[in-house]
């Protein structure tokens, strides 16, 4: 753990907060003549508050027999109770890796010896994944134990070290309405919720408060991991509205799904819920509902594989000047989600998601692209029962190059698809509840306030981000990362991460001071990370440098 504070006259620590006054800089730009444009930046004065203490933290998920539920669950026993296993290729030891969170590292500055970088999950106090208590619903009533064998993902001696654990764990029962998912799965559903869609809701809220009170908990995030669903009518006097929505729901509407039913018990109850498959879950109303109650919502469908390397190279290509024209993608797995979505209605739902990933990249560049132009994309899904979970991903990306040149770039990827998700999981429910911890205020504004409800924030995890209305979506990978790293230090007052490193650029370099140099003096051996006004060190000409101390960590604590 990086153990560090920020010292500076613009952030305060408290027992209870961090504080931050922080100067948000954007531009806006205005167009008087087509074509011609004027540019002005813009300050504004933010104060964040940042709660300290980490809550006794519940996750709940809807699916938790399936891969997914009982991968994530089985690595978190592994981890917390350090779990080694033989392989082929030798002992292997739990971690967490694919796990933004918990395997990946940000820099805070520079030292003597040159960039400090710390781990993601300590620039604030995050929760640990090893402290997150899980509890779910599926419609399958097996133990996890069984489930995880059923699921072929986890080598078999660590299945073997797991099962006394995750033997005592058994879902609770679930909604299923079989019009909403692929009839293969019938054989399946032996422990499912009866009754009305009304008295479905009560029952999710019942199992909801009946977690949080029986393992003590301050706060709990729910999760859909299951099957993708068809796509669900939007209509008004259905769910255009959450009136419209409650009234559907209380008169056993047919078209209100599973996952919009487990959506309006997580609002109802105060719970985060995030949906992490490609259907509509959040239809209009659902968003009015969550509004109105203030609760976090956010969406759709994990990025863990094909998706989000489409995210990357498509942003290389059209930042690269190169225009893409052609984005073919064929995809074949044998889990049961390669079963489900075997079937036409619920492939559509999983399409739809995959298709819209490289919109707003291809918007951002009119020098390549006339107006709603887009290149050809088609995505191919195909259930092969013997490959299992390990999912194999083949995708041609064909571009226009100078002078009517084409180039293509054509690649293979394997991977095992619930190892990658379960990461994800983790992240989303560690973000979603760092995002609850944090307000802020304006000088135009004498109230702090939350994060709006849809949390776009976390649209890194996701491949069909859901955003406030009329907020644009970011697909691109780079720019999702860097919106949470740059608010998360916003929170302890350091500036946006940028690569200019003017110091080091300089046709006269005593003319710009280092890290390690005062003005016409070398800076001893600094023995506490100083960053100081708005998280930096500023030399003469006023541009910032962060320092930290000589061994490369930096010092105090959250």
């Amino acid at each position: 753990m990086a153990d560090f504070t920020v010292d500076s006259p613009n952030v305060q620590y408290t027992r209870e907060h961090i504080q931050s006054n922080y100067t948000y800089q954007t531009s806006r730009v205005e167009e008087p003549k087509p074509g011609k444009y004027k540019v002005t930046p813009v300050d504004v004065k933010v104060n964040f508050r940042t709660q300290r203490r980490k809550p006794r933290l519940g996750c709940m998920l809807v699916g938790w027999g399936g891969n997914n539920g009982t991968t994530v669950t089985a690595a978190v026993l592994a981890n917390k109770l350090k779990m080694s296993w033989n392989t082929k290729e030798g002992v292997q030891h739990a971690n967490y890796y694919g796990s933004v969170t918990q395997a990946s590292t940000l820099c805070i500055g520079k030292s003597e010896t040159g960039d400090v970088y710390i781990p993601f999950k300590d620039i604030l106090p995050m929760v640990h994944p090893n402290d997150i208590i899980f509890d779910g619903w599926d419609i399958s009533s097996m133990n996890l134990a069984d489930s995880m064998r059923r699921a072929k993902v986890l080598e078999c001696e660590l299945q073997q070290k797991l099962r006394p654990y995750m033997e005592k764990m058994k879902p609770r029962p679930s909604i299923y309405l079989p019009d909403f998912i692929a009839a293969n799965q019938a054989d399946r559903a032996d422990n499912v919720i009866t009754g009305t869609k009304w008295e479905m809701v009560q029952k999710i809220r019942d199992d909801i408060r009946d977690f949080k009170t029986s393992k003590k908990l301050d706060k709990v995030i729910v999760l859909w991991t299951a099957n993708t669903e068809r796509f669900s009518l939007e209509e008004v006097g259905l769910n255009s509205t959450a009136e419209e929505l409650m009234h559907s729901i209380r008169k056993n509407a047919a078209e209100v799904s599973p996952s919009t039913l487990f959506a309006v018990a997580c609002i109802l109850e105060g719970c985060a819920y995030i949906n992490g498959s490609p259907q509509n879950t959040f239809v209009p109303g659902v968003v009015e509902l969550a509004t109105q109650h203030n609760v976090p919502i956010a969406g759709d469908d994990f990025k863990s594989g094909q998706t989000k390397i489409k995210s990357v190279l498509v942003d290389f290509l059209v930042n690269a000047g190169i225009k893409p024209v052609s984005i073919v993608s064929y995809n074949h797995l044998g889990n049961n989600d390669g079963k489900n979505l075997s079937a036409p209605k619920q492939f559509r739902s999983k399409e739809i998601s995959k298709s819209n990933v490289v919109d707003d990249m291809v918007a951002s560049n009119p020098i390549l692209y006339e107006p709603n132009e887009k290149p050809d994309h088609c995505v191919v899904i195909k259930y092969i029962p013997y490959v299992a979970d390990s999912k194999r991903a083949l995708d041609e990306y064909t571009s226009e190059i100078m002078m009517g040149g084409k180039n293509t770039i054509s690649m293979h990827n394997t991977c095992e698809d619930s190892l990658l998700a379960s990461p994800i999981i983790l992240d989303l429910v560690i973000l979603a509840d760092m995002c609850q911890r944090i307000e802020f205020k304006t000088e135009s504004c004498a109230d702090y306030q939350s994060f709006n409800c849809v949390y776009s924030i976390l649209s890194y995890l996701c491949k069909a981000p859901l955003v406030p209305r009329g907020a644009p979506v970011v697909n691109a990978l780079f720019k999702q990362r860097a919106c949470i790293e740059n608010i998360f230090r916003a929170c302890i007052g350091l500036p946006p991460q940028n690569f200019m490193t003017l110091e080091d650029k300089l046709s006269k370099p005593l003319s710009m001071p280092t890290v390690t140099q005062e003005v016409g003096s070398v800076i001893p051996a600094v023995k506490k990370a100083k960053l100081e006004s708005n998280g930096v060190h500023k030399n003469p000409s006023g541009i910032p440098i962060g320092i930290a101390n000589e061994n490369g960590t930096v010092n105090g604590t959250h």
